[in-house]
């Protein structure tokens, strides 16, 4: 490139149909994609780059798997779909894998995380209908990301989210982040759970404290209250274990699934513990959900993941990528920490630089997510190696080097 993070001329024709086509929601980077192999992602004009948001958190296995291409070309090729109104195979045995890596429940499937969280609500709401006199408010935490559906978001609770879409849907309450004390002081007889993330993405990459997490289990306990966990980006290994919240050494009753579960391919799933399994036939469905295609490679992913152990495998990268980004401070590049677990990290700079710094990655051939304006999230696949860990901060320090100068004001005359 030319210019960091400047569209070529075959990127501006795309660019010029997607303004033409397609709604105008998302501020894309600069960069078309064409096709990827593990953690590397080649661009238009035939440029690599090393992909650190692996579609942000969701390609644990990288790109172009050959667990997941298998996975699809043998089911593609004897059932794709078939609604729920029957039995299939690939949904039992992706059901039965999910159970095995975290806790005995029953599996509802769904398309997304935030179809996920819309049926653990349902769950809750429905729960507190039967055991709880009717309570159905909700906690949920400051700076949560649960989605984009109208319930969803109302369990986000950001007005940047909300506002363009007023009223907001009723039952939750937020308090502050990884705050036991704020949990147990909201959480009175009208509420009937608690919803929380073990690890806040959107947000810029926040660890729950375990000890926070597993009062906040002893709280619902107590008062007869449903712990829901969104996993949504948390799980499938990243966090360095295969669950984030197992780091705490709890269980939830409801816990909610997507992004990783599918490496690539659209699935969620919720998991609900024998005390909360409550639906019952006609309350809740989704047409396309644990469809056999998706589901195949559900199981797939899930069997790699746990015969692999990647889980491991990420908690050894992730603390490689930690220590070499916190090198890349001492050698005086504005980062002032790193955050998160295993291979769910936060760059967090010193200066407003995060959107230069994508923008220059893309010259120096890594993708990194800018969060705002000071954070970069690093999400990388969980395949990720040593030697491409090494050369993505290597790229990534040449990245802040160029966003520094080009956010540094000119020298005095």
């Amino acid at each position: 490139m030319s210019t960091a993070g400047a569209l070529t001329a075959a990127s501006e024709a795309l660019a010029e149909q997607e303004q033409r086509y397609l709604m105008h929601t998302y501020a894309r980077q600069p960069v078309l994609l064409v096709r990827g192999s593990g953690t590397v992602v080649v661009d238009a004009e035939g440029r690599e780059h090393l992909d650190m948001v692996a579609g942000i958190a969701v390609n644990v296995l990288g790109h172009s798997s050959p667990v997941v291409r298998a996975a699809l070309e043998s089911q593609a090729a004897t059932l794709v779909h078939t609604s729920n109104l029957y039995y299939t195979r690939p949904q039992l045995d992706a059901a039965q894998l999910l159970v095995a890596s975290a806790f005995a429940g029953r599996v509802f499937f769904c398309n997304s995380g935030a179809e996920a969280n819309e049926c653990a609500i349902k769950i809750a709401r429905k729960w507190g209908r039967l055991h709880r006199d009717g309570a159905h408010r909700i906690v949920c935490a400051q700076g949560a990301f649960h989605g984009r559906t109208l319930a969803t978001l109302a369990a986000t609770g950001q007005a940047r989210y909300l506002e363009p879409f007023a009223p907001t849907v009723d039952g939750f309450t937020h308090v502050a982040f990884d705050d036991a004390d704020a949990v147990a002081a909201a959480l009175d007889v009208d509420h009937v759970a608690v919803l929380v993330e073990p690890i806040q993405g959107e947000s810029g990459i926040h660890v729950m404290g375990d000890g926070t997490l597993r009062r906040i289990r002893e709280l619902c306990d107590e008062r007869d209250a449903l712990l829901i966990l969104d996993e949504v980006q948390s799980g499938m290994g990243r966090s360095g274990r295969f669950w984030a919240h197992q780091h705490a050494g709890i269980t939830p009753d409801v816990m909610t699934v997507a992004k990783g579960l599918g490496g690539g391919v659209p699935i969620g799933a919720v998991l609900a513990a024998p005390r909360a399994d409550v639906l019952e036939p006609g309350d809740h469905g989704c047409t396309f959900g644990g469809s056999p295609l998706a589901a195949a490679v559900a199981a797939a992913v899930l069997r790699s993941v746990l015969e692999d152990d990647l889980p491991e495998a990420a908690a050894r990268r992730g603390e490689q990528l930690r220590e070499a980004l916190l090198g890349l401070r001492d050698d005086g590049l504005p980062i002032i920490e790193v955050r998160g677990r295993g291979l769910m990290l936060a760059v967090v700079l010193d200066g407003d630089l995060a959107q230069q710094a994508a923008r220059a990655g893309l010259h120096h051939g890594v993708i990194v997510n800018p969060i705002g304006t000071r954070v970069l999230r690093l999400v990388p696949p969980l395949t990720i190696t040593a030697g491409e860990v090494d050369e993505a901060v290597r790229r990534l320090g040449l990245a802040l080097r160029d966003a520094a100068t080009e956010a540094a004001p000119p020298p005095a005359p």
